[in-house]
């Protein structure tokens, strides 16, 4: 059986870039054009993109944007330009490390070709950019396949927040074992927490696995101890913003509080990462930026005021997961397990 996924950043032949934009679903399946390198550093922020992956694929096609009028007369005016859009971009989030991933890709690839001309130059940009695309999905299907040597048929996993086919070019991480354990005929179910505050679980996760006719079942947050300890769940496997040298992982928030019950009730924890995500120059999760959010994502539920006026809000949007939390970290290279440290160090040697 083959999934039909719906590709969440495009490109296409007209040098058009367009954005499912998130914030709308799951009522709403609507594509927003982006022209713009300020419309792109706004879909960002403003969640309409998300996922690192997405996010990643997106800034590199935005970057591309950002340049494609930029003077043709010598390689310093195109650089200057280049670089004041790059730094640009590189602000619009702080904590998925893919955004910084793929802008310094290209940064990197901007500067091997200094000597070449500028239209040349602008032309590798868009190459580059389609190529990290294409990557990423290759390596989203790859983790899939690893992924699925650690379930059976049969279980049940629990999942939190979004980390499926539109958070990245195909597949997702996390949800990818279970589109391929769709198409091999496996019955592999879902218990989907609904992550607050913004609900990527309830809107997006529920949304694209009810799409491809996987049994998935809503849970809030709260009841997640619950259905571990009545022995519905046999695994956990989410997806990550960030990987530090240590294996610590920074998810979105409450991931930290699924592990600790997955601990606590002897279920496998399991997170996906590809090995853009994964940062050796961060130390552990200690030193990762986490991004705190506006308090109305908080105090309202999609416009409708839900705290008293003026109350003091904490709204932190990641939280990071100790490795001696999680059972293995699953790459496109393989399954790592043991001594993160040291093995995740290999995968880049």
């Amino acid at each position: 059986m083959t999934t039909n996924f719906i590709q969440s950043v495009t490109f296409d032949d007209q040098g058009r870039l367009h954005i499912l934009d998130q914030t709308k679903l799951p009522h709403i399946t609507e594509f927003i054009e982006i022209e713009t390198v300020e419309d792109t550093w706004d879909a960002i922020k403003q969640l309409k993109v998300r996922g690192a992956p997405a996010i990643g694929i997106a800034a590199a096609y935005g970057l591309v944007l950002a340049v494609k009028d930029a003077p043709e007369d010598s390689f310093d005016e195109f650089y200057q330009v280049f670089k004041k859009h790059l730094d640009y971009l590189a602000s619009s989030r702080p904590t998925a490390v893919n955004l910084f991933w793929a802008l310094n890709r290209l940064d990197e690839l901007v500067k091997q070709q200094q000597t070449q001309p500028i239209s040349d130059i602008k032309a590798s940009l868009i190459r580059e950019a389609h190529e990290i695309r294409n990557e990423d999905e290759e390596l989203c299907r790859a983790i899939g396949e690893h992924a699925l040597t650690l379930l059976e048929d049969g279980m049940t996993v629990l999942t939190h927040c979004n980390a499926g086919g539109i958070a990245t070019a195909k597949y997702g991480t996390a949800l990818a074992p279970i589109y391929l354990a769709k198409e091999k005929g496996m019955d592999i179910k879902v218990f989907a927490d609904e992550t607050r505050p913004l609900l990527q679980g309830a809107r997006l996760t529920t949304w694209e696995l009810m799409q491809a006719g996987v049994d998935v079942t809503l849970i809030a947050d709260n009841m997640a101890a619950m259905v571990m300890k009545k022995g519905m769940v046999q695994a956990v496997i989410v997806g990550c913003d960030r990987v530090a040298a240590n294996g610590d992982a920074a998810n979105k928030i409450g991931t930290y509080g699924v592990a600790l019950l997955a601990k606590a009730h002897n279920i496998p924890f399991y997170v996906a990462a590809p090995t853009p995500t994964i940062d050796i120059d961060t130390p552990t999760g200690e030193d990762i930026p986490i991004e705190e959010r506006g308090s109305e994502e908080i105090t309202q539920a999609f416009g409708i005021e839900t705290a008293p006026q003026g109350v003091n809000v904490f709204n932190p949007a990641f939280d990071v997961t100790p490795h001696d939390l999680i059972t293995a970290i699953i790459t496109e290279k393989g399954v790592i397990k043991g001594n993160y440290s040291e093995e995740l160090k290999k995968l880049f040697n």
